[in-house]
């Protein structure tokens, strides 16, 4: 299972957000660059980082900060966050970006999903992020009647090879992640599974290991200490 430490983007600095109210915003890192650079060190291969900006904006925002973590460090940098159009991603992906989540244009516009992995193959991953197992969008402010697992069949269909699955009651609460949710959305769809959310203690990694997921983004957990990531990845070699 790959190990993705989170960085989350406010103007230009690393935060996180409690349930994904922007209202709770702590910035948590004086640099993403420098933060960057400390994952790769525990043995680190990817970043999990968001443009939260961007969600809001529906466009791209940060992007000097996600371009430069993936030029100057050696992890391979998943960027989700305000991409909208083809142009976004084609953009991204020609400045080292490893892979690009859509999200909201999921439901908005899975037309763009269907071009998109068309054109970019794997490269392409899906954020499905959830209130009460209903896909939410917009940087999670408007809510829909698409069930997540529903969302996540018609994403398989169109070739997407990956779903990154948030529970935004859980994100960034350090309670633990949704695991019944995310056990049923493994069995439900072949997709690669990333867990996102509530992630806290090594044992929510071993749990998440256990059940076959993909991966695990942990952002809190680190920057509060309860989970020691070199550890954890360690433990999902």
């Amino acid at each position: 299972m790959i190990i993705f430490p989170a960085i989350d983007i406010i103007d230009g600095n690393p935060v996180r957000l409690y349930k994904g109210d922007f209202s709770t915003a702590k910035q948590v890192a004086s640099d993403a660059l420098e933060t960057a650079f400390g994952f790769q060190k525990a043995g680190c291969t990817w970043i999990h980082m968001v443009d939260l900006d961007g969600s809001l904006k529906k466009e791209p925002v940060n992007s000097e900060t996600f371009i430069s973590v993936a030029k100057q460090t050696d992890l391979k940098v998943e960027l989700g966050g305000g991409i909208r159009t083809m142009n976004d991603i084609d953009f991204y992906v020609n400045n080292n970006i490893s892979r690009i989540i859509l999200g909201s244009v999921a439901i908005k516009n899975p037309d763009l999903v269907k071009e998109a992995v068309k054109e970019f193959g794997s490269v392409i991953a899906v954020g499905i992020d959830a209130k009460n197992g209903y896909a939410a969008s917009e940087g999670w402010l408007e809510k829909s009647d698409l069930y997540y697992i529903e969302l996540a069949k018609r994403m398989e269909d169109y070739g997407v090879e990956t779903i990154i699955y948030t529970d935004i009651s859980k994100d960034g609460t350090l309670s633990g992640p949704n695991i019944d949710q995310l056990v049923e959305l493994n069995k439900a769809v072949s997709c690669n599974i990333t867990a996102s959310g509530g992630v806290t203690s090594m044992n929510d990694i071993i749990t998440l290991r256990d059940n076959d997921m993909y991966g695990a983004i942990c952002g809190k957990s680190i920057y509060e200490g309860t989970l020691d990531l070199k550890t954890a990845v360690e433990v999902c070699k």
